[in-house]
């Protein structure tokens, strides 16, 4: 068994390898040595397996253990990108090396108007969305190195302590502290390219390709009895079934395809590291290769871990344990400094990325609006930059420390990762927004990104700490100050997703939505709309746009400057170069727009480009628009253009609009007359039957010797006009229950026809003229299953209304059932004058009376179908006019087809 006090010497001599590699690399960087293996691009996409961190290193078996193949989500989003690169990485990588971009928030900055703003929030957001993922990495080096503490091997157990891990991860952050700062921050490069970590980043990798390679290989053939059984004991467990969850595997591969191009430490390699463009496309192929080779033994590793390790062993171990439990003592350190490459090499390359945002987007600026003579003032402002980014190295590492004792330390790796995953995708919006669409905005992106962030913080930042922590147990039940919409997992009242597809879902398509929105309501300022046409367009002019206006005067200070920034040797080798290509003899050029457009590229490389744009324009104080900067204008103008065309038919569509809202507005005129009219008519039909029923009981009352002839008489009266109240009260209560949905229906089977002879007799009975009616018997011989007395109902009125309305000579109503699908249609068609194209629109209202009827009426009765119909899950039409009136009523043969149906209104032929 290998003590811990053997493993931490290995790990301080492996430190002390890639210390010797990486000053190498770097001494040989400023001689201009050993180019064919810097600018190789092995080495390039070696740098870019810094993607494999301590997730896919120990948490890819603990994520495949817990999950099934899920994990493979994880490799497949930055391959889909790699393999893609034509489209995005390609346009990436030129705009980096035109424009000097030296980080995430630099390109973003840049694009959107060199606006220091959007630094800031893109800074600030970087370092807390990456907070979680290093804490990710120093959880994984202090499970690693409890493990070898453990009485027995491979026997820790989660939430087990056989160390002090709190003191570990202290003593691992400021190891990695002590090693970023030496190789980080021992100068400012032009480009900000470190060759000697990257140098260092490579060996790691291909240190922990060897290693899991190895543990893979002695689990197959070692213990399962080579590649047959391994694949058996596979197909026998629960971890190989294809189980595809197709929100989860969707959201999981955007967000880790968002990751690859829009974490620090992927952007810093990818773009800012690259030497050459070329080197992508051999990338493309080869490091989707690379990380299949990093997966190729994930699931066998999980599978023969559950089946040969003591029950509740802590799955993200697997890699180590495995070999602990067979005394392979030698491929578990193997594995140890595997997993350790994983984390350090992460923690390098991401605190660097972070400490040159830090201070390019906020030290400097602060150093700028605090110092009163600007950049002209003495004072090394190199040593300020130096000493920012040292600072900032160990704050980043102090937040990740105590991100890791706040979360306890107890979270699987693959959950603390999606966290961080779902923190930086929030750039991605901005970020493609800004290098695909000329009409992206900076306060578009500003809303965006704030939207999106702070939906992150709430949905998927606050609850990993656990109910109770940032976030109280009620909010997690009940919703943020008690609103049960504010749930962070059941956001908007939406429940039931999972949390990291809940998430992805709101936060990025809110930020998407934001900013979309935000650029088509604005408008972008000039300086954005040059620096648009600089990345949207980035094949066709590559060079910066701006022009500078300088005097011969202005040399000497920018020359103090660059000095202060770049160093004295570097500034004075710098500017001597320029003179002599200009053909002068002296250290100073001309500060031609040129010369002053390369000078701010420089100082770009060391302090960002909105900080290195105003510390020129601070000496030279103005700015032209070069012949560039016009074409790009008049793109601009032809894209006004457009935009004014846009407008005019935006325009017309809005005439349209008005055109329907005005017709709109005639109709609820008019119904706001046929309400008034309604509720006199009401008044009217409820006080005339009143009247009657207390005039003639008041004779029965008060009158003597009345007859028994005059007595039955009066009765009747009182007796019809009663009848006459209950109808019209029956109807308003009958729509009032159909309209709230309160009714029940009745099922029933029954056939058409018999529906229909109620409906006639019951019409008929009574009726003051007679209405001639045909029918066909043999067509409506269908079985229907629906509420039959509902039904009737409707038929009823609409029999009743042709009694009433038809002025014919010879009034008459056609019947004419027809099945079609599994629906019945029937028409109802009379000889009458038909209906005036004026009421048309308003004949199924409840306040609609038509007039030239026979009879009295509330005209509630047509209202009273359209309601039943919709609940019987069919509908009532009125029919283009021809001869007469036709309603035309559509019917599902069963209820079933109308479960859930919901009134569907009038559908006008």
């Amino acid at each position: 068994m290998v003590s811990l006090n053997q493993l931490v010497a290995v790990c301080l001599t492996y430190v002390a390898f890639l210390f010797i590699i990486a000053f190498a690399a770097e001494r040989a960087g400023l001689r201009g040595r050993g180019d064919w293996l810097l600018r190789s691009p092995l080495v390039y996409t070696l740098s870019l397996s810094i993607y494999c961190t301590a997730w896919t290193f120990y948490g890819a078996v603990g994520y495949a253990a817990r999950s099934g193949l899920e994990y493979v989500t994880i490799y497949l989003g930055p391959s889909l990108v790699m393999i893609g690169w034509w489209w995005i990485l390609r346009r990436l990588v030129r705009i980096g090396r035109s424009q000097r971009i030296t980080s995430v928030a630099d390109l973003i900055s840049s694009r959107y108007g060199k606006s220091n703003l959007l630094a800031v929030l893109v800074t600030l957001m970087a370092v807390i969305g990456v907070t979680p993922y290093i804490a990710l990495q120093l959880q994984s080096v202090t499970l690693s190195l409890s493990i070898f503490a453990a009485p027995e091997a491979g026997a820790v157990a989660p939430g087990a302590e056989p160390i002090n891990t709190a003191r570990a991860a202290g003593w691992v952050a400021t190891g990695l502290a002590l090693f970023t700062v030496l190789f980080g921050t021992r100068n400012l490069n032009a480009n900000e390219r470190h060759h000697g970590v990257v140098i260092a980043v490579a060996v790691e990798a291909v240190v922990k390709l060897v290693a899991l390679l190895a543990v893979g290989i002695f689990v197959v053939w070692g213990l399962a009895g080579g590649a047959g059984q391994a694949l058996a004991r596979i197909d026998a467990s629960a971890i190989g079934t294809w189980q595809v969850a197709g929100s989860r595997w969707t959201a999981l591969i955007l967000l880790s395809a968002a990751a690859f191009l829009c974490l620090p430490r992927m952007f810093q390699v990818l773009v800012v590291e690259n030497e050459d463009e070329r080197h992508l496309q051999i990338a493309s192929w080869a490091f989707p290769l690379y990380m299949l080779l990093m997966s190729l033994f994930v699931v066998p590793i999980a599978v023969l871990g559950l089946d040969l390790l003591p029950p509740g062993s802590n799955p993200d171990l697997f890699v180590l344990s495995l070999p602990l439990s067979q005394g392979q003592n030698g491929l578990a350190m193997l594995s140890f400094l595997g997993g350790f490459s994983s984390a350090t090499s992460m923690v390098i390359v991401a605190t660097l990325a972070l400490a040159t945002m830090l201070s390019n987007h906020i030290v400097m600026p602060l150093w700028l609006a605090l110092s009163r003579q600007g950049a002209s003032q003495s004072g090394d402002v190199r040593n300020v930059v130096i000493r920012a980014r040292r600072l900032s190295i160990l704050f980043i590492l102090a937040l990740g420390y105590f991100y890791y004792r706040a979360s306890g330390g107890s979270g699987a790796l693959a959950a603390i990762g999606l966290i961080s995953f779902g923190g930086v995708a929030q750039f991605l919006p901005a970020m493609l927004g800004g290098i695909f669409w000329r009409g992206a905005t900076g306060r578009g992106a500003l809303a965006g990104l704030c939207v999106g962030f702070a939906l992150w913080v709430f949905t998927m930042l606050l609850p990993s700490f656990g109910p109770g922590v940032a976030l109280s147990a009620a909010s997690f039940d009940h919703g943020l100050f008690g609103l049960s919409w504010l749930r962070p997992q059941a956001l908007f009242g939406i429940s039931g997703l999972d949390p990291t597809v809940h998430a992805v879902i709101w936060s990025l398509g809110l930020n998407l939505l934001t900013f979309v929105s935000v650029s088509l309501l604005d408008f972008p300022d000039p300086v954005e709309r040059l620096q648009g046409a600089q990345f949207v367009n980035v094949f066709d002019h590559s060079s910066p746009s701006r022009g500078w206006n300088a005097s011969v005067a202005d040399s000497e200070d920018l020359m103090v400057m660059a000095q202060r920034i770049l160093g004295a040797r570097e500034a004075q080798a710098f500017f001597a170069a320029a003179a002599r290509a200009q053909g002068l003899s002296g250290s100073l050029p001309a500060p031609s727009p040129s010369f002053v457009q390369a000078l701010e590229r420089e100082l770009t490389g060391s302090v960002g480009a909105a900080t290195a744009h105003a510390m020129v324009a601070q000496i030279i104080g103005g700015t032209s628009v070069s012949v560039q900067d016009l074409l790009a204008v008049a793109d601009e103008s032809a894209q006004m253009l457009e935009y004014s065309s846009q407008l005019e038919v935006k325009s017309r569509e809005l005439a349209r609009t008005a055109a329907q809202l005005r017709e709109a507005n005639e109709k609820l005129t008019q119904l706001s007359r046929q309400k008034d009219s309604f509720l006199s008519q009401i008044s009217h039909e409820l006080r005339t039957p009143m009247t009657s029923i207390r005039s003639f009981s008041e004779i029965l009352r008060d009158a003597e010797g009345l007859e028994a002839e005059e007595k039955t008489r009066y009765a009747s009266i009182i007796h019809t006009e009663a009848i006459r109240l209950t109808r019209l009260l029956d109807d308003l209560l009958d729509l009032s229950v159909l309209e709230h949905g309160q009714v029940v229906l009745n099922r029933q089977r029954a056939r058409l026809g018999d529906v229909i002879d109620h409906a006639v007799s019951t019409a008929q009975a009574g009726a003051e003229r007679r209405l001639e009616i045909a029918r066909d018997r043999a067509a409506e011989d269908l079985a229907l299953d629906t509420d039959t007395d509902r039904l009737a109902q409707v038929f009823i009125n609409l029999i009743a209304n042709a009694q009433k309305y038809c002025r014919a000579e010879v009034p008459r109503l056609s019947i004419r059932p027809r099945r079609s699908g599994g629906e019945v249609v029937i028409d109802f068609s009379d000889n009458g004058s038909g209906i005036a194209a004026e009421a048309r629109d308003v004949v199924f209202e409840k306040f609609a009376r038509l007039d030239g009827g026979v009879g009295t009426g509330a005209g509630l009765g047509l209202a009273i179908c359209r309601e039943i119909m919709g609940r019987l899950g069919g509908r009532i039409e009125l029919m283009s006019p021809s001869d007469g009136t036709t309603f035309r009523i559509r019917l599902p043969l069963s209820l079933d087809a109308a479960v859930a149906a919901e009134p569907t209104g009038v559908s006008p032929s």
